[in-house]
């Protein structure tokens, strides 16, 4: 990785600019750095000498394009999402993303700390709706002392749900404190702790860090497993059902994505950055992220 001087992006109909101030590191930037997902679809990642990843960026607009709301002007600030191709990637001095997809910044949140909103809080956010629960149901979340996984817990009892969750000995204050009824412990253990409290199993569960065909075990029958990538070995049994997030469908979503800003503004979700570094560290900020045992994201600050 290194930095690059590309030609200066400008907004065109329905797009705002953003001078980026705060840009974070996701696993999923691995993933796509990797070439895992060029194989899945070639198209995203022509041939090219240079490549830019990075879903959030927070900064300020500078410059708008036409057919824009209103509430997005020059001088705002604001969060975007964009999807990473080619040269559109968040970690940038400078974004272009559509108006569907930049809200205005949480008021009182720096932009270090707001740019780990986004794309974290619509994961959660959409792994949450795909268990289908009532308010009272049971959720069980995997990883979440994550930054993912965090924001799932707190979102879950937003919504009114009971959370049991996992934690190592290191995490389970911190678990605790986003809002976990019982906090169980992370790995082998997890699931018999989890059917002691709930023999017939929990309504739903959200994997924000296994990734195994087990996880379902803990999951009543009929019950939903919303894991954040695809499951080798994920079978129906006892009609359970997989449903995996993709969170490239809720790009445009703007009422969620402002749901996620007044909920990151009123304090119900926590905004965590586990460390932040210049554009020259690229480097060390992705092996940072992925290195594992991140509590919190990563955040480049331009």
């Amino acid at each position: 990785m290194r930095v690059l001087e590309l030609p200066e992006p400008h907004a065109g109909r329905g797009q705002v600019r953003i001078k980026v101030a705060a840009a974070d590191v996701n696993p999923s930037d691995g993933v796509y750095r990797s070439g895992y997902v060029r194989k899945l679809s070639p198209g995203a990642f022509p041939e090219s000498d240079a490549y830019v990843v990075g879903w959030d960026a927070a900064g300020v607009i500078d410059e708008v394009g036409d057919d824009v709301r209103p509430e997005l002007t020059v001088g705002t600030g604001a969060l975007a999402l964009v999807l990473p191709q080619l040269t559109q990637g968040a970690q940038a001095e400078y974004v272009v993303a559509p108006a569907e997809s930049v809200v205005r910044a949480p008021r009182g949140v720096e932009p270090t700390a707001a740019s780990t909103l986004l794309m974290n809080g619509i994961t959660a956010r959409q792994a949450l709706d795909l268990l289908e629960v009532a308010p009272g149901a049971t959720v069980a979340v995997i990883g979440a002392a994550g930054a993912v996984g965090g924001y799932a817990v707190e979102l879950a009892k937003a919504a009114g749900l009971t959370v049991i969750a996992d934690a190592g000995e290191r995490d389970r204050e911190l678990v605790a404190a986003l809002g976990a009824d019982q906090v169980v412990p992370r790995g082998d253990g997890f699931t018999d702790a989890v059917l002691r409290l709930r023999p017939d199993g929990v309504d739903g569960l959200i994997d924000a860090a296994q990734f195994t065909a087990d996880a379902a075990a803990v999951v009543r029958e009929g019950g939903v497993v919303a894991p954040l990538r695809p499951v080798a070995n994920a079978t129906v049994d006892r009609g359970v059902r997989w449903r995996t997030v993709d969170v490239s469908k809720h790009l445009g979503d703007t009422g969620a994505l402002a749901e996620l800003r007044d909920q990151a503004e009123s304090g119900v979700l926590t905004l965590r950055v586990a460390a932040t570094f210049t554009p020259e560290q690229a480097a060390e900020a992705h092996a940072f992220m992925e290195a594992g045992g991140v509590r919190g994201r990563p955040v480049f600050v331009f």
